[in-house]
């Protein structure tokens, strides 16, 4: 009896050790997150709520940093945030739950529920829409360069939805193309409340909030609407942070309002299949071009993988907030996080969380931005003189901007300007930009214009050609291009003006810059590209505004 007793107790030292060491285990790596997060871990700071989700249980949670800074409210995990693009994986839920019960069809025509669409060439349908592939120009831009602003301007459903149809363009045959688009979930959520008699919200709350017990999530329809324990979404200045908000109505591409605690409700749904077998399935059901290319992006979700494991997942962002939300499945683990500054990377965070926790599952190591290991030289400054000037992808309309200042090559590029250390006669390098930017010069061929290739962020290069010198443009040739200009896709009128010996737009969103003159006819100011149209009498009678793929004819009146 002793011996068992002895037996018992050492048993119970075992337990009570292992215990006390996977307590101390679970410390290190819930300090290793809170380190994560430290800079935004105060008082004066907005920040982000977290939680991570490990075999159907919350094993952390915590707020870090303040839900509103003007009434000294901290970040919890009961927090409401906005979580942007992060919401349709919602939209797509309804749609899916539509088509699961023969109420629609993805193959359906859209025109069949939004018959104000325009007829094209090939029809887009709802399967499109989901997966981003329908060609339809972005709603947001469409709307900002009509000159509606986010926290200004509250633009009806009715007129986003006539803005689209006026569209006479897409930017590209359906089904030939990925290209994300907040205008197909926009769209979508038309399809939804068209198909079921209920708004997008009513649809959602009855088939899925309120199933999964998500009782701090909605569909934010109106922007006046009042929300239990909201955080405030911020965007640094020099003097602190600025609220950032919009008064845009549009739900679908965006507008979930929830906390961390209920996307773990929604997480859970994947696994338990409470919305039904099925419909988990169609939800990560990938989607496919003409050519037969499968796609990463499924019912508002990505299937990817991260170092070598799946993950299911998708961001947000808009006025201030961010979100992400990972989920790696076959580990049964997920991390989420929803931020309430606009600076802060949730995405970049839950993987680093994952880091901690899957450091051993993990197939591959995390990949590591290789060192420059580049030496600058020193090149005369004649040789710098010669690559100065205008440069312009035809294909993109992008134009490019290299100059020498200091003996130092420059380059412009969307209005930010970076400077080129040349590594060889040729090939120059932005080496103290914060991504990667090279620039090389293909031999010069007399009588022909230089040529160069521009790389960033380590994608395919871009073909520039140097356009010839544009002389100064005189007040008095400036004045040839001043007037009004009207654009029947975006129902709006555009003015420009000379001002001081300038060229610049007069309408709202406009950029305040000048114009900057390219070539013969050719502007470019901000992002945007300007090319002036001529008659046979030379006389100019418009102009086309290149913002992006979105490209839109404004008539001279």
């Amino acid at each position: 009896m002793k011996e068992s007793l002895f037996k018992s107790r050492l048993l119970g030292v075992f337990l009570f050790v292992a215990f006390i060491l996977s307590v101390a285990f679970a410390e290190e790596k819930t300090d290793k997150v809170d380190k994560l997060f430290a800079r935004w871990d105060s008082t004066v700071s907005p920040g982000a709520a977290l939680a991570i989700v490990k075999d159907g249980k919350i094993i952390y949670k915590r707020g870090y940093g303040m839900a509103n800074l003007e009434h000294n409210i901290p970040i919890t995990t009961t927090s409401v945030f906005r979580i942007g693009s992060s919401s349709k994986q919602f939209t797509a839920a309804s749609i899916a739950i539509l088509a699961r019960e023969e109420k629609i069809s993805l193959d359906d025509d859209i025109r069949k529920y939004i018959p104000e669409m325009p007829e094209y060439q090939r029809l887009i349908t709802v399967r499109n829409l989901v997966h981003h592939t329908s060609g339809i120009r972005d709603y947001t831009s469409l709307l900002s360069l009509a000159g509606y602003m986010p926290d200004a301007d509250c633009p009806t459903i009715e007129e986003t939805i006539e803005i689209l149809a006026r569209q006479k363009n897409l930017n590209f045959p359906p089904g030939e193309e990925y290209s994300y688009s907040n205008s197909g979930y926009f769209l979508l959520s038309v399809v939804v409340e068209r198909a079921s008699g209920k708004t997008l919200n009513e649809f959602a709350q009855e088939r899925i909030f309120k199933p999964l017990g998500m009782k701090n999530t909605h569909f934010h329809y109106d922007h006046t609407m009042t929300v239990k324990n909201r955080a405030a979404g911020y965007s640094p200045t020099k003097k602190g942070f600025r609220i950032n908000m919009s008064n845009w109505n549009h739900v679908g591409d965006g507008a979930i309002f929830t906390t961390v605690e209920d996307l773990f409700l929604w997480d859970q749904a994947f696994y338990n299949n409470k919305l039904g077998k099925e419909l988990t399935e169609l939800i990560q059901t990938t989607g496919v071009l003409n050519s037969g290319k499968e796609l990463d992006y499924a019912f508002g979700l990505r299937i990817s993988d991260y170092r070598g494991l799946k993950t299911v997942g998708h961001g947000g962002s808009w006025v201030g907030f961010r979100s992400a939300m990972i989920r790696f499945p076959e580990q049964r683990f997920s991390v989420v996080c929803l931020a309430n500054l606009s600076t802060i990377n949730p995405s970049s965070l839950c993987q680093k969380v994952a880091d901690i926790y899957l450091a051993d599952q993990f197939k591959e190591e995390p990949v590591k931005k290789p060192k420059r290991k580049v030496t600058p030289i020193t090149l005369p400054k004649k040789e710098l003189e010669d690559k100065a000037g205008n440069y312009h992808d035809e294909n993109s309309r992008m134009w490019v901007t290299v100059s020498v200042e200091d003996d130092k090559l420059k380059i412009n590029i969307w209005g930010q300007s970076l400077i080129l250390s040349p590594v060889s006669k040729t090939s120059f390098q932005a080496l103290d930009a914060p991504f990667d930017v090279s620039l090389d010069f293909e031999p010069e061929v007399k009588g022909k214009a230089l040529k160069a290739k521009l790389t960033m962020r380590g994608r395919e290069g871009i073909n520039l050609v140097k356009a010839p010198k544009v002389a100064p443009l005189t007040p008095a040739r400036l004045k040839e291009y001043a007037g009004e200009y009207y654009s029947d896709e975006l129902m709006t009128t555009y003015r420009l003006v000379v001002e001081e010996g300038v060229l610049a737009f007069k309408h709202r969103n406009a950029p305040k810059d000048p114009l900057k003159a390219m070539g013969p006819d050719k502007f470019i100011v901000g992002r945007m590209n300007i090319d002036f149209l001529r008659n046979k009498r030379n006389k100019i009678t418009g102009f086309n505004l290149g913002v992006g793929r979105i490209n839109l004819d404004f008539i001279r009146k």
